[in-house]
């Protein structure tokens, strides 16, 4: 077993945020509904959550991709849009 999870342990790290082994996840949901919340000192800093999906935004890191050619965009940036993904393109959300 260790041999097959050392296998998948890379692949793991580019697609989950937790590797759990032998124990208990938190039990925390990430979905929209869960964040920390109420009243002093339950939340000091209402802009960030440890919890659901608006504490993925704690972790990003952004990139500006100012002036480069096309050629060198990450895909996902790519003119064309060969991802499919929804984007926002001077303020327009776009597939």
């Amino acid at each position: 077993d260790h041999a097959a999870a050392r296998d998948l342990l890379p692949l793991l790290e580019r697609k989950a945020g937790r590797i759990l082994a032998n124990g208990w996840p938190t039990g925390v949901e990430v979905c929209e509904a869960m964040v920390h919340g109420g009243p002093f000192p339950a939340t000091t800093d209402s802009r960030t959550t440890s919890v659901g999906s608006k504490a993925i935004e704690r972790f990003l890191r952004p990139v500006c991709y100012q002036d480069l050619p096309a050629d060198l965009l990450p895909t996902a940036l790519a003119d064309g849009n060969p991802l499919a993904m929804p984007r926002l393109v001077d303020g327009v959300m776009r597939d």
